[in-house]
């Protein structure tokens, strides 16, 4: 079910490395991501993947995991996503992206999680250092970087705790924890059924 797919898709920052994970199956799930909405139907996102242990070391240097965890330094090696998807936005196409490359990230991410995969969206990049290793042309700006591999770590969820503090941690043991905020806490305004409205706002 969709749910279950939702529910499994968390940002997952440790993997088994050397698990690999196909071109064939990168490339997939870009062709899912190429079928999405997308504003005004311009389709100008484009992607740079790998999925090669050397060119993953070029990228790795580039990212930032996880800045709440600040005694964590990100994974370690043989801790590292098996592949990655660099998402680019081409201004020749377009100059502003909307929420293109988010639909696309989570369509990718969702289907990552459907081949018994996982992966984090990744905004924290030096993207000039990027853009070097990876020789992407100054008219493709990069939006996000999806790290992919077989999740190695553990992530439950729950209930923001009633001083309002999201921020994530991991335990003793290694398991993150992530709080979400319950559904009565955002939802402002429903119907009530009988045409009227119930507002909170």
């Amino acid at each position: 079910m969709m749910r279950d797919l939702v529910l499994k898709n968390r940002s997952y920052r440790r993997f088994y490395q050397d698990h690999r994970v196909e071109a064939d199956t990168v490339r997939d799930l870009i062709d899912m991501a190429r079928v999405c909405a997308s504003a005004m139907n311009q389709q100008p996102l484009k992607y740079a993947f790998t999925c090669e242990p050397g060119r993953n070391a070029q990228v790795f240097p580039h990212l930032t995991f996880a800045r709440q965890l600040k005694d964590w330094g990100g994974p370690v090696e043989g801790e590292r996503p098996a592949a990655y998807i660099v998402v680019l936005g081409d201004t020749r196409v377009m100059r502003s992206f909307g929420c293109d490359h988010g639909v696309a990230a989570q369509t990718i991410l969702l289907g990552a999680v459907e081949r018994g995969l996982g992966g984090c969206m990744l905004a924290s990049v030096d993207r000039e250092g990027l853009r070097r290793a990876l020789g992407i042309p100054p008219h493709l700006e990069i939006l996000l970087v999806l790290a992919l591999g077989k999740p190695r770590e553990k992530v439950v969820l729950e209930d923001v705790k009633p001083d309002g503090d999201c921020a994530y941690w991991r335990d003793g043991e290694g398991v993150h924890h992530v709080p979400k905020r319950r559904l009565e806490d955002i939802i402002v305004a429903c119907s009530r059924g009988d045409g009227g409205i119930t507002e909170r706002i």
